[in-house]
């Protein structure tokens, strides 16, 4: 029995793709979660940039939301949420952008919207927010997400972003799309033609158990890759960002009056 659970496997997993100096448009949740691990273990010049207009922000805790005043407090700077768009994503400032959803399907295009019809949906998400124009303008975009056959469709029921679509490529779109998915069952990647396909897994997970999880015949690489475990150094920072963001959500909001 492993001294570490699936989702510490993944966050470390998908920390360890970014490198120091990278400009990151980061997503709440998982996402979040793994930048700031990463700023922490291996990229202390990671550039994280959060859709309400924070630069280079430097968390002691995770974020609720894009609204957390955290996020303005450790930033180096705060501009207005146009100007993140236009001057930083949309000119290509961006190397990478870390998403999440509640759905994928085999392209790599996400449904954060609805699940259901549109019209008379069963389960209404959060929404797009900035994710259409992340997937479209950042140089890549990494997508983390726990793997089930209700996440990983293939159809979905409401595309929000746009993956390696039919007409990527004539769409306007700058960056070159989703190029990682990291889930709790091991790696995915896209394959000439968008596909995407199993290129990793972790220790003591079975191609068998990773193809389960997905709804669609998920292809394999020929050379299939097994990702390290978390090394202690990791597993330590990871717990305690965790431990330091549950008391200070447990800690009452104060107004000054």
């Amino acid at each position: 029995m492993s001294d570490y659970s699936r989702d510490e496997m993944m966050t470390v997993a998908a920390a360890r793709m970014l490198w120091d100096g990278c400009v990151c448009f980061v997503g709440i949740g998982l996402p979040s979660a793994a930048c700031n691990l990463a700023r922490l273990i291996h990229a202390p010049g990671l550039v994280l940039i959060y859709e309400s207009g924070t630069i280079g922000t430097r968390p002691t805790v995770l974020p609720l939301s894009i609204g957390d005043g955290e996020l303005a407090e450790t930033a180096a700077c705060v501009v207005p949420l146009p100007d993140i768009f236009s001057d930083y994503l949309q000119a290509g400032r961006v190397d990478v952008g870390f998403l999440g959803a509640a759905q994928i399907d085999r392209l790599g295009n996400l449904n954060s919207t609805v699940i259901g019809p549109y019209s008379r949906p069963r389960t209404r998400l959060p929404g797009a927010g900035g994710a259409p124009e992340i997937a479209a303008h950042a140089r890549q975009v990494f997508i983390v997400m726990k793997a089930s056959p209700r996440s990983f469709v293939a159809a979905l029921d409401f595309q929000t972003s746009g993956g390696h679509f039919e007409g990527r490529g004539k769409s306007g779109a700058r960056g070159a799309g989703p190029t990682i998915v990291v889930t709790d069952v091991g790696i995915l990647k896209p394959q000439p033609g968008g596909e995407l396909a199993l290129v990793a897994v972790y220790p003591g997970i079975p191609v068998e158990e990773a193809r389960a999880a997905i709804s669609w015949k998920l292809a394999v690489a020929p050379q299939l890759e097994t990702i390290a475990a978390p090394t202690m150094k990791e597993l330590a920072a990871l717990r305690a960002l965790k431990a330091r963001t549950e008391a200070a959500h447990r800690e009452p909001v104060r107004l000054p009056i």
